[in-house]
């Protein structure tokens, strides 16, 4: 399990019909994921920010460094010993860095709510556990958005590190943030179309740049919170108040 790993990630949003003619295209170079089955798997997941939504405000004045927090699942939890994954997500200077612990349900919970650092058993783990105990003890977060999607992902046949995914039905609420709840709530994007996300260690490759030249597919900025925070703005006819540092 890769429990710590940086990378460059560059987001595009596609139309159905690029989805459509991209695809037999990227299989000349990559192969779908194994965790596709009947082509997408679902990522359910809890975003941690302040009382006074500190941490996306911060993240969306594209500051030279951002982080965040949140509490991920690829099933819907049913009970309290159920995988789970908590992942504090940094970028600094375009270079994404995640930290990820791998707990059950009931140990994420105590350490979220409680500060309680489960027990680990490898040097790589504790690392992780105790960089979010100290965001945990610096930063006065809170449950505040779920997100979740259904995403296809490929991966390089020559490079694994190479990865590709679609996002498709991205859903949000503000309220009953539970995992356990599974996906409902409001979508921000259209039906037809989808968040792409090229993952990569170095340069894409220069026969994907030739593919999205063919098909006029153009880098853009997307954050699946930062859209969430702006929608809710609108719908609460609030001033969003972009924040330079944070102050909690």
């Amino acid at each position: 399990m890769i429990k710590s790993f940086k990378r460059y990630e560059k987001k595009f949003i596609i139309s159905k019909d690029q989805y459509d003619q991209l695809i037999p295209k990227l299989l000349n170079y990559m192969n779908i994921d194994k965790h596709c089955i009947n082509n997408t798997y679902s990522i359910y997941n809890i975003y941690y920010d302040t009382k006074n939504s500190d941490v996306i405000r911060h993240s969306i004045s594209k500051p030279y460094y951002k982080e965040k927090l949140r509490l991920r699942s690829y099933t819907i939890p049913e009970k309290n010993t159920d995988t789970v994954f908590l992942e504090l997500k940094k970028k600094i200077n375009g270079i994404v860095s995640k930290r990820r612990a791998v707990l059950t349900l009931e140990e994420a919970t105590n350490f979220l709510k409680f500060k309680e650092k489960p027990e680990c058993n490898d040097y790589v783990s504790k690392q992780v556990i105790e960089e979010i105990h100290y965001y945990l003890s610096h930063t006065k977060i809170q449950p505040t958005v779920y997100i979740g999607y259904e995403r296809i992902a490929f991966f390089g046949k020559d490079n694994s590190d190479f990865r590709i995914t679609f996002d498709s039905n991205i859903t949000t609420r503000r309220h009953d943030l539970h995992l356990q709840s599974g996906m409902y709530g409001q979508k921000i994007l259209p039906n037809d179309e989808y968040l792409m996300e090229v993952k990569i260690l170095g340069s894409i490759p220069l026969w994907l740049t030739r593919i999205f030249s063919e098909l006029k597919i153009y880098n853009t900025h997307f954050s699946k919170y930062g859209n969430e925070y702006m929608n809710f703005c609108k719908q609460k006819n609030n001033k969003i108040i972009i924040a330079r540092e944070i102050t909690c």
